[in-house]
């Protein structure tokens, strides 16, 4: 049986539980440095906040630290791994080797190591990484390929915005404005806009942002990658806000469910507790530059958002007729199918400064009254990218999370006596005894023998000395309920409810005489006093992978800058494994001849320029232009690849 984890993006604390609360099995977020992001740290309270939640449903908590080190940098490094651990986070992702050894933590080699070949795969695994985060870029011949050459768990990315160039080896950004991305800096440039010309100065496309691809989403493929090997499923977005998060978790969580669903013999989710109601989620309503499904076919195809680097939302519709007025423009659309306009819509349009976007301050069926904007006239399409009604129903029609618990009641022959026990869909178990004299024992532990008593205060305590009668033998018992079948449905209905993150339900209810008379305020206090004891237990959590692997594999002789190595521990560390020269990770920016990008996306074939696949008569020489910046375009057909270098 293979536990199939959905992981969500946490850029904070509220983030992060609210992920936990749609459906993620586990979240990943940066403590306080070397994130990657340079805007999405969190104290390590907020991260502990996170950890306390998550595992109650057993759920993990990955802390990023998976920028490159300086050495400077290693001793405040492991300051924060000490800190991680103690807060209960369960994993560590990095990309710099001299983490490996600065903790006890499984670690999981972040996809900013560019694995991508079955070689890379096998030997990050032989320096202890526990998962492997592979590559966007693969098919899933690749993906089947890396699997049976190691043993560790495989991630992949399957929701959100992709990087035109193999992770980690990007230095464009540092290359415009001396801002690395190995170092949660990057400004982004494959969003910029670009002319594109060929040799002879011909400008073959003017203002477009030509390294821009569209949003990756594969929520009907998560069968395939789980066939492929994969065992968790990443969502990318540590700078998305909460309203994004919750309604990419809620869609998957229900795809993967899906999945578990048709083959539960092989699949069961890593984490505990049902979500329920709330929200219907909806990926064409949240922020995507279109989406794609990239390589994963092994297939090319369109792949580019050159001319929509932002999002653009759904098409709402066509408009029909322009009025302006004093300090107004109202116009008049005819709407799609099943779009309904809310006042404080968001809307764009594609006109000749690329995305335009302004607001609806009133929606009147057809007619959207707003502000002067430039650029839109009749037969112009228009697109919503905010749909107000929806954010609203993100925010206020939330899903529950909870975990099933099974209640059997039995009552003493002598009716002196009620016996409650629970046992939770996650190994929790816990007893509870009442007498007319109130709780007579506290709480029982789990199953594994841990666990703690209940709370002796209930409900039921103060009731107890009015509904007891003495018997002969001189003990008290209850009184029988008048109505036998309506105290039974009480017990039903009262009991199974949810306290807590627990769901009750009563399974079964014995008695060798009457039922007793106990009020609604007894029954709740049954239940609550049972949920009190469970949250006292630890959640029972699946355990992660940890690599036990011993095979020493070797690495290249000759390391160059994309090895991204920047302390003297990684150094030593690639020695050890056959390295004769590692080269500084920022020695490229005195090397005009070094790759800014290598990538399997082809501005050639978006173009309709490829000699390979289109047949088509190649210019010689291209350059992507950007600001006074030349760049030259190579094309590595061998490989199916284009590289960008400074010109």
């Amino acid at each position: 049986m293979r536990h199939l984890e959905l992981l969500a993006p946490a850029r904070n604390a509220d983030i992060g539980i609210a992920a936990i609360g749609c459906g993620a099995d586990a979240v990943y977020m940066a403590g306080p440095s070397f994130g990657a992001r340079q805007a999405a740290g969190n104290s390590m309270e907020d991260v502990r906040k996170v950890c306390e939640y998550a595992h109650m449903f057993g759920a993990k908590v990955f802390l990023t630290l998976n920028t490159i080190l300086y050495d400077s940098e290693l001793t405040e490094a492991g300051r924060i791994l000490h800190e991680a651990e103690e807060a209960g986070v369960d994993a560590v992702i990095t990309q710099d080797l001299a983490v490996a050894g600065m903790t006890s933590l499984p670690v999981h080699a972040s996809t900013q190591c560019a694995i991508r070949t079955p070689e890379d795969a096998k030997f990050h695994e032989s320096l202890g990484a526990s998962r492997l985060i592979l590559e966007r870029e693969l098919s899933l011949a690749r993906i089947k390929a890396i699997r049976k050459a190691v043993d560790c768990e495989l991630e992949f990315f399957v929701h959100g915005s992709l990087c035109v160039c193999y992770s980690g080896q990007c230095y464009m950004s540092e290359q415009v404005c001396g801002r690395s991305a190995n170092r949660g800096e990057c400004v982004q440039a494959c969003r910029s806009l670009y002319d594109l010309i060929d040799g002879n100065g011909k400008v073959l496309a003017r203002d477009k942002a030509l390294l821009s691809l569209k949003d990756y989403n594969l929520i009907g493929r998560l069968g395939d990658l789980a066939d492929a090997g994969i065992s968790s499923f990443k969502i990318e977005g540590r700078l998305k806000g909460i309203s994004y998060v919750r309604n990419v978790v809620r869609a998957y969580s229900m795809a993967l469910d899906r999945v578990v669903e048709t083959n539960p013999e092989l699949y069961c989710r890593a984490s505990h507790g049902k979500v329920e109601w709330g929200f219907s989620p909806d990926l064409q309503k949240t922020f995507n530059r279109g989406y794609t499904e990239l390589f994963l076919d092994g297939k090319r195809g369109r792949w580019s958002s050159m001319d929509a680097p932002k999002s653009i939302g759904e098409a709402a519709g066509k408009v029909l007729k322009v009025e302006m007025h004093a300090k107004e423009m109202v116009l008049t659309i005819r709407r799609n199918h099943g779009v309904n306009l809310k006042n404080g819509d968001g809307f764009s349009f594609l006109g000749g400064n690329g995305i335009t976007g302004f607001r609806g301050d009133v929606c009147e069926g057809d007619r959207i009254h707003c502000r002067p904007v430039e650029g839109i006239c009749s037969g112009t399409t228009l697109y919503r990218n905010l749909s107000s009604a929806f954010e609203k129903e993100l925010e206020t029609n939330l899903p529950i999370r909870s975990i099933g618990v099974t209640v059997d009641i039995s009552i003493s022959s002598g009716g002196d006596e009620l016996c409650a026990k629970a046992y939770s869909r996650d190994g929790r178990s816990a007893e509870y005894i009442l007498t007319p004299d109130g709780p007579a024992t506290e709480g029982t532990g789990g199953q594994d023998g841990t666990g703690a008593d209940a709370d002796g205060e209930s409900g039921c305590s103060g009731h107890g000395g009015h509904n007891g009668s003495h018997t002969p033998g001189g003990h008290r018992s209850f009184t029988p309920a008048g109505n036998q079948e309506r105290m039974r449905g009480m017990f039903a209905s009262q009991i199974s409810k949810r306290t807590g993150i627990y769901s009750f339900t009563l399974r079964k209810l014995e008695s060798e005489g009457p039922l007793p008379f106990l009020g609604a305020a007894e029954l709740n206090g049954i239940r609550r006093e049972l949920a009190t004891s469970m949250d006292l237990q630890p959640c029972r959590a699946f355990p992660l992978y940890r690599t036990v692997t011993a095979r020493q594999e070797q690495c290249p002789a000759e390391l160059c800058y994309k090895a991204n190595v920047a302390n003297a521990r990684a150094k030593e560390i690639y020695m050890a494994h056959g390295a004769r020269t590692v080269e500084d990770a920022f020695e490229l920016s005195h090397r005009k001849e070094a790759e800014l990008m290598r990538s399997k996306y082809c501005i050639r074939f978006e173009l309709g320029l490829c000699p390979v696949h289109q047949h088509a008569v190649p210019s010689r020489d291209l350059f992507l232009l950007n600001n006074g910046k030349r760049y030259a375009l190579e094309f590595d057909c061998r490989n199916c690849e284009m590289v960008v270098r400074e010109a």
